[in-house]
Protein backbone atom coordinates (compact mmCIF):
# COMPACT_ATOMS: atom_id res chain seq x y z
CA UNK A 1 0.00 0.00 0.00
CA UNK A 2 1.48 3.39 -0.93
CA UNK A 3 2.22 5.59 2.05
CA UNK A 4 -0.37 8.20 1.09
CA UNK A 5 -3.16 5.63 0.70
CA UNK A 6 -5.52 5.75 3.67
CA UNK A 7 -5.85 2.72 5.92
CA UNK A 8 -8.99 0.74 5.21
CA UNK A 9 -10.88 1.40 8.43
CA UNK A 10 -12.85 -1.86 8.36
CA UNK A 11 -9.67 -3.91 7.91
CA UNK A 12 -7.90 -1.91 10.60
CA UNK A 13 -10.78 -2.37 13.06
CA UNK A 14 -10.75 -6.10 12.41
CA UNK A 15 -6.99 -6.21 13.12
CA UNK A 16 -7.54 -4.27 16.35
CA UNK A 17 -10.28 -6.69 17.43
CA UNK A 18 -8.06 -9.69 16.71
CA UNK A 19 -5.08 -8.24 18.59
CA UNK A 20 -7.18 -7.34 21.60
CA UNK A 21 -8.76 -10.81 21.70
CA UNK A 22 -5.59 -12.90 21.49
CA UNK A 23 -5.34 -13.05 25.25
CA UNK A 24 -1.81 -14.22 26.00
CA UNK A 25 1.74 -13.31 25.01
CA UNK A 26 2.52 -16.59 23.25
CA UNK A 27 -0.51 -16.38 20.97
CA UNK A 28 0.17 -12.71 20.25
CA UNK A 29 3.84 -13.49 19.51
CA UNK A 30 2.85 -16.28 17.10
CA UNK A 31 0.37 -14.02 15.32
CA UNK A 32 2.85 -11.16 14.96
CA UNK A 33 5.54 -13.54 13.65
CA UNK A 34 3.09 -14.83 11.04
CA UNK A 35 1.70 -11.39 10.19
CA UNK A 36 4.85 -9.26 9.92
CA UNK A 37 8.20 -9.51 8.21
CA UNK A 38 11.34 -9.50 10.34
CA UNK A 39 11.98 -5.91 9.20
CA UNK A 40 8.46 -4.80 10.18
CA UNK A 41 8.78 -6.42 13.61
CA UNK A 42 12.16 -4.76 14.08
CA UNK A 43 10.77 -1.34 13.17
CA UNK A 44 7.73 -1.70 15.42
CA UNK A 45 9.89 -2.91 18.31
CA UNK A 46 12.33 -0.04 17.82
CA UNK A 47 9.52 2.52 17.84
CA UNK A 48 8.30 1.20 21.18
CA UNK A 49 11.85 1.48 22.55
CA UNK A 50 12.09 5.05 21.21
CA UNK A 51 8.84 5.93 23.02
CA UNK A 52 10.16 4.33 26.21
CA UNK A 53 13.41 6.31 26.01
CA UNK A 54 11.60 9.57 25.21
CA UNK A 55 9.29 9.07 28.16
CA UNK A 56 12.38 8.49 30.33
CA UNK A 57 13.70 11.89 29.23
CA UNK A 58 16.42 10.76 26.82
CA UNK A 59 17.56 13.18 24.11
CA UNK A 60 17.36 12.46 20.40
CA UNK A 61 21.16 12.12 20.27
CA UNK A 62 21.17 9.66 23.16
CA UNK A 63 18.43 7.60 21.50
CA UNK A 64 20.27 7.55 18.16
CA UNK A 65 23.34 6.37 20.07
CA UNK A 66 21.39 3.43 21.50
CA UNK A 67 19.16 2.46 18.59
CA UNK A 68 19.63 2.34 14.80
CA UNK A 69 16.83 4.83 14.10
CA UNK A 70 16.68 8.11 12.22
CA UNK A 71 15.85 11.50 13.68
CA UNK A 72 12.69 11.40 11.56
CA UNK A 73 11.56 8.21 13.31
CA UNK A 74 12.29 9.71 16.72
CA UNK A 75 10.34 12.85 15.77
CA UNK A 76 7.41 10.77 14.51
CA UNK A 77 7.32 8.74 17.73
CA UNK A 78 7.73 11.87 19.87
CA UNK A 79 4.84 13.59 18.11
CA UNK A 80 2.62 10.55 18.61
CA UNK A 81 3.74 10.13 22.22
CA UNK A 82 3.00 13.71 23.22
CA UNK A 83 0.23 14.75 20.80
CA UNK A 84 -1.23 11.50 19.52
CA UNK A 85 -4.19 9.42 20.60
CA UNK A 86 -2.54 8.03 23.73
CA UNK A 87 -1.61 4.63 22.37
CA UNK A 88 2.08 4.83 23.24
CA UNK A 89 1.33 6.01 26.78
CA UNK A 90 -1.18 3.19 27.28
CA UNK A 91 1.29 0.63 25.92
CA UNK A 92 4.15 1.96 28.03
CA UNK A 93 1.97 1.73 31.14
CA UNK A 94 1.88 -2.04 30.58
CA UNK A 95 5.66 -2.39 30.63
CA UNK A 96 7.31 -3.42 33.86
CA UNK A 97 10.03 -1.10 35.11
CA UNK A 98 13.40 -2.17 33.70
CA UNK A 99 15.97 -3.71 35.95
CA UNK A 100 19.43 -2.25 35.28
CA UNK A 101 21.48 -4.57 33.08
CA UNK A 102 18.51 -6.52 31.67
CA UNK A 103 17.80 -4.41 28.60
Amino acid sequence: MPRNEPVNSAFFEELVRVLSALGDAETCRAFLLDLCTVQELSQLSQRLQVAKLLQAGETYDAIRGQLPVSSATITRVSTALYYGSGGYRAALAHLEPSTPGTE
